[in-house]
């Protein structure tokens, strides 16, 4: 006979036992929010906590009592994975402007040593200021693409969306009208 549980499963709403058998059935979910669901519906279902751990495929009744705590509080937010232990954002806004600032600028050949930006290049001028010494190109990539900027065939940074073209009557600035749809 299993042992007592602490905190049981409180009642379903038909709303959550709809999405919780869904969510059970879903191959386009994350692998660990089916998981989840699985074993909260073996427990709605009356099945003890080690019997749910067992057929859902976690190691003990441990990690199934923790996820029932926190449904009985969240709700499905429970099944969310949540952020891990990730090192802190060493660069604020300040740091930001300063990346896409340098960025924006057209390089000058002698004092930054090219004539167009890559990662590489802007890392090497951005790691000259004070704050910047450990600045990574990835870090350089997200700054970039949050602003709204990509990599172009010219070997720019330019803002998505616009382009430069050359008509008979000049230089002219042309955007796409569909290109927030086409960032993400």
């Amino acid at each position: 006979m299993p042992r007592r549980q602490k905190e049981p499963l409180r009642a379903l709403t038909d709303a959550e036992q709809f999405e919780l058998e869904r969510l059970s059935r879903s191959q386009h979910t994350a692998a660990a929010v089916v998981s989840r669901a699985r074993t909260v519906l073996a427990v709605a279902h009356g099945r003890p906590y080690t019997v749910a751990a067992r057929e859902t495929g976690r190691k003990s009744a441990d990690g199934v009592a923790k996820l029932v705590a926190r449904f009985n509080v969240h709700g499905l937010a429970a099944l969310e994975t949540r952020p891990g232990g990730r090192p802190p954002i060493l660069y604020g806004a300040a740091e930001r402007h300063r990346i896409l600032d340098t960025a924006r600028r057209a390089p000058d050949r002698e004092h930054d040593g090219t004539a167009t930006w890559s990662l590489n290049t802007l890392q090497r001028v951005l790691r000259r200021e004070p704050g910047l010494e450990r600045l990574s190109t990835y870090t350089i990539l997200t700054v970039l693409h949050d602003a709204g900027l990509t990599w172009q065939r010219d070997r720019t940074w330019c803002e998505t969306g616009t382009a430069a073209r050359q008509r008979k009557a000049g230089m002219v600035v042309t955007t796409d009208p569909d290109a927030e749809a086409k960032k993400s």
